[in-house]
């Protein structure tokens, strides 16, 4: 008997439950609603723009004083190289010739795409200090000593990028 009457209550709680929660009504107080699809169309991507470049050399160096001046983590235009990770900055040097200070059409803070170096070292890279007046043409790439990478390139393009993301030709001037 005692099993009927347990029975009976868990009846009255379920039902007591799914009345709650609408689960028995037949109709829903809810207004029914239109199911509709979404479509999401692709992002339209832009045809590939040819960037002017100017053709230039290219070397790496390292933030050292044999390799710097006297102030090797302290660039040009003040800014401060990261110890640890020199070249997590991804910053550049350029030849005075090229520089604005100098003559040239470049600034301190300028954006440049750089190509023709590896697959690993092309990229954006940001203008931050100057060479010595020995080079002409030519970049110098901040790097650390654990990358290991030392070399010199000739035919790299590089191409600057404006504020407002068109490219310009960077012009040499002699």
């Amino acid at each position: 008997m005692i099993r009927y009457k347990i029975l009976a209550a868990v009846f009255s709680v379920i039902v007591a439950v799914a009345e709650e929660f609408s689960l028995l009504k037949s109709e829903s107080p809810s207004p029914q609603v239109e199911e509709q699809w979404l479509t999401i169309n692709e992002p339209i991507r832009p045809e590939p723009i040819l960037l002017p470049t100017l053709t230039v050399s290219a070397s790496v160096y390292h933030p050292e004083p044999h390799q710097t001046d006297s102030t090797p983590f302290i660039t040009a235009d003040g800014s401060r190289i990261n110890r640890k990770d020199p070249g997590k900055h991804r910053w550049l040097a350029v030849s005075r010739n090229l520089h604005a200070r100098w003559g040239g059409d470049l600034e301190f803070g300028d954006s440049l795409w750089v190509t023709g170096i590896s697959d690993d070292m092309d990229g954006l890279y940001i203008v931050r200090d100057v060479m010595n007046r020995r080079f002409r043409n030519q970049v110098d790439i901040l790097v650390s000593r654990k990358d290991r990478v030392m070399g010199f390139w000739k035919n790299v393009g590089i191409a600057k990028f404006e504020q407002n993301h068109r490219s310009t030709a960077v012009a040499v001037t002699n």
